[in-house]
């Protein structure tokens, strides 16, 4: 793991990582910290193309992220700003920033409840629904391409397995649904 002066440093390969980790922290059991660090390793390269993917239709990741949580709400594709926030685990004043700048571009719209004059309401425009279409599209062949060389029972077997992981994290650790900071 030669590093070239001014070259960006490279990270260690799993292996490297593992062997370095054992070296000063002889009770690390090398098979966990190969799935989590892969794990951890994958999830970080997939945001980084998701990013890439979501900014070809342009929109940014947080864009997505609201697009999102307005589509899983189900058609008219509404929510107010305060559900959204609790969703995404974010402030509201950092909810009411996000849909000024999506309101600007077009990606959503912010109303009044006609049925409560007090309430807002956020609703996906159909250029919305369109960015988050073809942000699907893409996704949807990079995770194909991602899982190509599985087969589908092992593509079956590893979806069991992650989704038991998850559950375990999300029983132990219930408030961790959103991002406990805001990154914005």
């Amino acid at each position: 793991m030669a590093d070239t002066p001014g070259a960006p440093a490279a990270e260690p390969t799993l292996d490297e990582q593992i062997a370095a980790y054992q070296r000063e922290f002889q009770a690390l059991d090398p098979q966990v910290e190969q799935i989590v660090s892969a794990l951890g390793r994958l999830n970080r390269r997939m945001n980084v193309a998701y990013g890439r993917q979501t900014a070809s239709v342009g929109i940014s990741n947080t864009d997505w992220e609201v697009l999102k949580a307005l589509v899983l709400s189900g058609a008219p594709y509404r929510m107010g700003p305060g559900d959204l926030a609790k969703r995404l685990g974010l402030t509201p004043a950092a909810m009411t920033h996000r849909i000024d700048r999506m309101v600007q571009e077009g990606l959503v719209t912010r109303d009044r409840d006609e049925n409560n004059r007090v309430r807002v309401i956020v609703e996906l425009t159909a250029e919305g629904r369109e960015k988050w279409l073809e942000a699907m599209r893409l996704a949807s062949v990079f995770e194909e391409d991602l899982l190509q060389d599985l087969t589908p029972g092992e593509r079956g077997v590893l979806g069991e397995v992650l989704t038991r992981l998850l559950r375990r994290v999300e029983d132990a650790q219930p408030d961790a649904g959103g991002r406990l900071n805001d990154l914005d």
